[in-house]
């Protein structure tokens, strides 16, 4: 089967169809000559024979639609996703021909179709990705092939590890074509995007960063378009003359602490903690967070920092400089930033302000500072609630009912261990408010009868130890 130019299934596609002048009318019928329709039944029904020359005869219309078939399998191949291509090709390999089904017709049209045009930003990943891939990109909410760019540079060399059955192979794959079409699209995929990553370990940064004071940023006032340097406590290098080596508010008198600077003293500080770990990662996250801000945006140190400065990180907590935001990351990532949210509730305002004044009256009982500056900023008001019950958290009384179903039948299958302890896991949380982590480490010897029961209806309680390491007994 040849196309005009003698060219056979196998050989250089011509260019699109949309050139040739393709209409509806000839897909439609190509249509029907893939699904066995005779030719001189495909004549009368789609063509005018006077119009249609190809149509004069039952010949010259087969070899009209077996050149536009031959044209369109080769485009397929050519532009088409992997699987097709591989499909075709094993079609015309034993049959000679394609052999297509309805199913696979459309897969050709589509994909001959889309090779007269570029990729655009607009365009549906199904179009252009394979549909395993593309139904798992769909299912994060990418639509577009402007999207998934989108996607990629927002998180970076690891934004495939969200996505099921996306893997590193598939990753490279899919970040090599795009990249080969940049210029199509008008959009620049990320240089760290497609890094290196060996044995499924994510990118990791140089071990330090340099901090450098924005100088456009007036002292944290106005706010640049500049991807800044930042990094999280561990990986912070300062430069000497914002390190606190010879900050103004040290105190002369013999310090208890071994720090020559100010990350020396927010490291013992921040030591102290080691034994409680949500409470260290909690202080860590708002030193951090201060440290950073004073030296990139306020071009100061800790330890010259006053009362005037504190005001400032107090209203910059209201609305975090931009830069300064990003998606969660690991510690390790060059895209780690110190906010996930453009917006801090006053609750985590107030609780940032208490956090640093009681680091820096420490400071200063361990004399390592003169004074502490935090001690003239009033806390952000906070708007008490009439009710601490957050009772919208409460599973509906239905849902609860589907739940507990749920649970039983799964409790009743072969080797339904797992969802036992489940069942009893989550009746647990639900009779007795434990938190997640209180339930986690109950223990059945803390399990006890109370003496609120009878031998008919007996009531038990747990004792556990739960936030703030303060004990109680739940029933």
């Amino acid at each position: 089967m040849t196309d005009p130019r003698g060219s056979s299934f196998g050989s250089s596609p011509e260019k699109l169809t949309v050139e040739r002048g393709y209409t509806a009318k000839d897909f439609t019928a190509l249509r029907a000559y893939v699904e066995r329709i005779a030719p001189a039944v495909i004549a009368r029904t789609y063509y005018d024979p006077d119009a249609d020359p190809h149509a004069a005869s039952p010949g010259a219309m087969e070899r009209h639609l077996a050149r536009m078939l031959d044209t369109l399998v080769q485009l397929a191949i050519a532009h088409g996703s992997t699987v097709l291509a591989d499909h075709l090709r094993a079609s015309i390999k034993q049959h000679g021909q394609p052999k297509l089904t309805a199913v696979t017709f459309r897969m050709v049209t589509e994909a001959a179709q889309l090779a007269a045009l570029p990729p655009h930003p607009d365009h549906a990943i199904g179009a252009w990705l394979r549909p395993r891939v593309a139904r798992r990109l769909k299912g994060e909410g990418i639509a577009t092939l402007g999207e998934l760019v989108a996607f990629c540079n927002r998180r970076g060399a690891s934004w495939w590890r969200s996505i099921p059955r996306i893997g590193p192979g598939r990753t490279r794959a899919i970040i090599s074509w795009l990249r080969r079409q940049q210029s199509a699209l008008g959009l620049t995929v990320d240089a760290d995007v497609d890094s290196v990553e060996q044995a499924g370990v994510p990118l990791v940064a140089a071990a330090l960063v340099e901090l450098v004071p924005d100088l456009a940023s007036d002292h944290g006032a106005s706010r640049g378009t500049d991807r800044l340097a930042l990094a999280p406590l561990e990986r912070l290098s300062v430069p000497h003359a914002l390190s606190g080596a010879n900050g103004e508010n040290r105190s002369t008198a013999f310090c208890y602490i071994q720090a020559n600077h100010d990350l020396d003293a927010v490291r013992a500080y921040l030591n102290r903690y080691r034994d409680q770990p949500k409470t260290l990662r909690a202080y860590t996250k708002e030193l951090e967070r201060f440290l950073l801000w004073a030296v990139v945006l306020r071009g100061k140190a800790l330890s010259d920092l006053r009362v005037e400065d504190c005001e400032a990180y107090k209203d910059f907590l209201k609305s975090p400089d931009t830069r300064f935001v990003g998606e969660r990351f690991a510690r390790h990532s060059p895209r780690w930033r110190p906010f996930a949210s453009g917006e801090l509730s006053s609750e985590s305002q107030r609780y940032a302000v208490r956090a640093l004044r009681a680091a820096f009256t420490w400071w200063v009982d361990v004399r390592y500072l003169a004074g502490n500056p935090w001690i003239a900023v009033n806390d952000p008001r906070v708007i008490q609630r009439a009710s601490a019950m957050k009772i919208e958290r409460a599973l509906p009384a239905d849902l609860w009912r589907r739940l507990r179903d749920e649970l039983n039948a799964r409790c009743t299958e072969e080797n339904a261990v797992q969802w036992r302890a489940m069942r009893a896991t989550i009746l647990l949380m639900g009779d007795s408010g434990l938190r997640r982590e209180e339930a986690a480490s109950a223990r059945r010897e803390n399990l006890k009868p109370s003496v609120y029961g009878t031998l008919a209806r007996p009531v038990w309680e747990l004792t556990i130890v739960g936030k703030g390491q303060r004990e109680r007994t739940c029933q």
